[in-house]
């Protein structure tokens, strides 16, 4: 048996509890959109020749890379649990450091994650010369981890996850 009382005050809370809880679905819902929107300019100067000889060894050089085009991006420390998105890229550098390609090998689940990092990855150029590599070019796979904050990491120099 249900007892459910009908007094104005009764369901005048009842009221305000029901607003609540639909106020806080629809907040929770909301995408974190606006660290999103725009990539700020790199603040890099011109990178050194990559030494590296492989794909592996490259991908670090390219994430190093990255990380000083942007520090005011990079997530310091271990990784929360939960991310908000994670997102496999392939990108293609020619002898220059130009990017050739960016494309996704794997989608984030929070759509605005990936426009924002393939931005991120082309407003970066140029990237180190991968000089070693056979043809001058170098195609890489790096896998970026986004907090909602938008802050990242790159698989290849993460700190790891909590």
């Amino acid at each position: 048996m249900q007892i459910t009382p009908k007094t104005p005050a009764a369901l005048m809370l009842r009221r305000a509890l029901l607003g609540a809880a639909m106020a806080a679905g629809a907040l929770a819902a909301t995408p974190a959109l606006a660290q999103f929107s725009m990539v700020p300019a790199p603040l890099c100067t011109q990178p050194k020749e990559s030494a590296t000889e492989g794909e592996r060894e490259y991908r670090v050089d390219a994430a190093k890379h990255l990380y000083a085009c942007y520090p005011m991006r990079v997530y310091r420390g271990k990784l929360p649990p939960l991310l908000y998105g994670v997102m496999m890229v392939e990108t293609e550098i020619d002898a220059t450091g130009q990017v050739v390609n960016v494309s996704v090998v794997r989608k984030p689940a929070a759509e605005e994650v990936a426009p924002w990092v393939i931005a991120m990855i082309k407003r970066a150029a140029p990237f180190p010369v991968p000089a070693k590599q056979a043809g001058g070019t170098v195609k890489y796979t790096e896998t970026y981890f986004v907090d909602k904050s938008g802050l990242f990491q790159a698989q290849s120099v993460t700190e790891g996850q909590r």
